[in-house]
């Protein structure tokens, strides 16, 4: 058995460990947070969000297993591709999407009927082609035309199509791709025309976004210390969990608490398992970022570490900020908590995005493409790794 999962399992222990713990809470706490859903939807089925939250789950850690068994260096190729895609199918979202709570943010795929969200393609290919043209420049890193306009224009590009349809989404976007841009040694005087740029296309997209106005009253009223419905039943949820919480399947407010499943499943999670289970869901992505930042030092090529280092970033800061929402430390907001929340594409692109790390973890993969120039490769190799 052991020899089956060193054969198939390929990559750093923790980060599978860290993933296989996060998934069995997300279908416990799915379950608890979705019955009375499921009670009242599904002709008193309460176990068909169970079974769709367990094959979504599946899904995604399929997806991840063969992720990390492909060489990251290939992914480079695969994102520049996927961020041309990308642009059509967020224009074509914004305008003919699916709409729910005002925003269109999905497309039906015909044939099977399932719903996608292009803006989970789009933000795993941007911080993967960031990620190597911050490899590649890295000689020229502080040339502003040659380096750090086309980085501009893609990340200002794509977090701008998303905010059209999801503001708070495309601020964390923006925002992992800056802290990356630093990390790889791009100029702070450079990075401070990054953060102008994002403030006018940020601007844009309120004024012409289908979520703006929305957006910008959630962040007014936080700023006055108002406290909305959601905001008041998640402070309930957390409160009456104390610090052992009631126990699986024992939440009262998810009766009460808009979308306890997926935006608050944070507050309902506190309430059944503690401030204890809170605490340690919360030191299970600050392992996972360790663990992808120590890669940055030790990884066979500079485009191996911060292409870790963005993928942990991207995920982590989504889940500190669905925490923070569920505790009153910002404004409401409509993102998940990667590989909790039930859901369905983004379920699959985490999935996808740990998998790389995986892959990163294993280091070369495909031997031949090592022995290759390179300039094929798009990498430098890390002067910091030490040689054997």
């Amino acid at each position: 058995m052991k020899q089956l999962i060193q054969k198939n399992l390929k990559g750093d222990p923790v980060i599978w460990g860290v993933v296989f713990v996060l998934s069995c809470l997300s279908i416990l706490t799915v379950y608890s947070a979705s019955s009375s859903l499921a009670y009242r939807q599904m002709h008193n089925n309460t176990e068909y969000y169970l079974l769709r939250q367990a094959m979504l789950i599946g899904a995604g850690l399929c997806a991840m297993w063969l992720a990390h068994r492909i060489d990251h260096r290939y992914y480079a190729a695969m994102a520049k591709a996927g961020l041309w895609i990308s642009i059509p199918l967020l224009l074509v979202t914004w305008k003919y999407g699916l709409k729910l709570n005002e925003a269109s943010r999905w497309l039906n795929i015909p044939l099977i009927n399932k719903s996608f969200q292009p803006s989970d393609l789009a933000q795993l290919a941007l911080i993967i082609r960031l990620s190597h043209m911050l490899a590649k420049q890295q000689k020229r890193i502080t040339c502003f035309r040659s380096s750090c306009l086309p980085m501009l224009a893609w990340s200002g590009l794509i977090s701008g199509l998303i905010a059209l349809t999801n503001f708070s989404g495309a601020i964390l976007l923006f925002g992992t791709c800056l802290v990356l841009m630093y990390i790889g040694r791009i100029p702070v005087k450079y990075l401070l025309i990054v953060v102008l740029s994002g403030g006018l296309a940020g601007g844009g997209a309120l004024a012409f976004g289908q979520r703006g106005g929305t957006a910008a009253k959630r962040i007014e009223s936080f700023l006055k210390g108002e406290v909305s419905f959601q905001a008041e039943q998640s402070y309930i949820a957390i409160a009456t969990g104390g610090l052992t919480g009631k126990g699986p399947g024992n939440s009262t407010q998810r009766n009460f608490l808009p979308h306890p499943y997926s935006d608050f499943i944070y507050a309902i999670l506190i309430e059944e398992y503690g401030l204890i289970g809170g605490i340690c869901v919360l030191l299970l992505y600050l392992v996972l970022l360790y663990r992808a930042t120590a890669l940055l030092s030790t990884a066979t090529s500079y485009y191996s570490g911060i292409l870790a280092v963005g993928l942990a970033l991207l995920l982590v800061f989504q889940a500190l900020l669905n925490m923070a929402v569920a505790v009153g430390l910002g404004p409401v907001t409509g993102l998940p908590l990667p590989f909790v929340s039930m859901g369905g594409t983004s379920l699959l692109f985490t999935g996808i995005a740990i998998g790389i790390l995986l892959s990163i973890t294993q280091g070369p993969i495909d031997k031949e493409l090592i022995a290759l120039k390179k300039e094929v490769a798009g990498i430098r190799y890390n002067k910091f790794k030490k040689k054997t």
